[in-house]
């Protein structure tokens, strides 16, 4: 847990800076800040989102992941957790709830995420999650600078986000296939493509929602596997 505890205190370090100089950066800055997230979010996701190999199994996992976020209320209850924190440590920053959840979404959502937590939790070197700190601290800065305080409380669920792939990864053993790892990054390529059109003002889309389907990539992928034979024709 070394690599995801150095990323969450990075987070934390990186924001504070950032909500130092906040109250220096004029609007228009920050709103062409976060265009050029905006864009680069765009491109990470598409990236990663055409590393596909397995087409409708990724498909029911982001429509059904869809429906069952949507029935959870997934977004409108992270929300409301948001508010309720913004209220309990009395901050007046009308961005908390957004700059705290796109935030967990664009420090989790990357590949780096996925194998480096991985790596660690198999007992490998955490070094992919330290050079992952290094760079969520530059990042924290700046998106701290435009949403203030939520950014800092972001580290929270990246670290049980992240602790809990590592976690997964060392009950499992060495038995996650590299096929699951792929897929379950490009969901998360595509999460990342969603949340790109809200930071650049495109679309509003509850992207919250479509987090059961990291869940449901694995199960399918394993199913894959596990009954390549009798279900060659439904996977492809």
């Amino acid at each position: 847990m070394i690599g995801t505890l150095v990323n969450a205190a990075a987070i934390v370090t990186g924001s504070s800076i950032g909500i130092i100089f906040k109250k220096s950066l004029p609007e228009r800055y920050q709103t062409i800040y976060f265009e050029a997230v905006g864009l680069f979010t765009l491109l990470l996701g598409i990236k990663m989102s055409l590393e596909i190999s397995s087409y409708l199994p990724v498909v029911l996992s982001m429509v059904l992941g869809g429906f069952i976020g949507m029935r959870l209320r997934l977004e409108h209850r992270t929300e409301q957790l948001g508010d309720f924190i913004k209220i309990k440590i009395r901050t007046k920053n009308e961005r908390f709830t957004e700059g705290l959840v796109s935030s967990f979404l664009l420090f989790c959502m990357g590949s780096m995420t996925v194998v480096g937590s991985i790596e660690e939790g198999l007992g490998k070197s955490p070094d992919l999650l330290l050079t992952k700190s290094i760079m969520d601290f530059f990042s924290a800065i700046m998106l701290a600078s435009g949403w203030g305080v939520g950014v800092l409380f972001s580290a929270i669920p990246v670290l049980l986000f992240q602790g809990g792939i590592t976690l997964a990864a060392a009950i499992i053993g060495k038995d996650i296939p590299e096929s699951v790892v792929n897929e379950l990054s490009v969901v998360g390529g595509l999460i990342l493509v969603g949340l790109s059109f809200h930071l650049m003002k495109i679309k509003k889309i509850e992207v919250i929602n479509f987090l059961p389907a990291l869940a449901l990539i694995c199960l399918f992928m394993w199913l894959k596997i596990r009954f390549a034979d009798s279900l060659a024709f439904f996977f492809f």
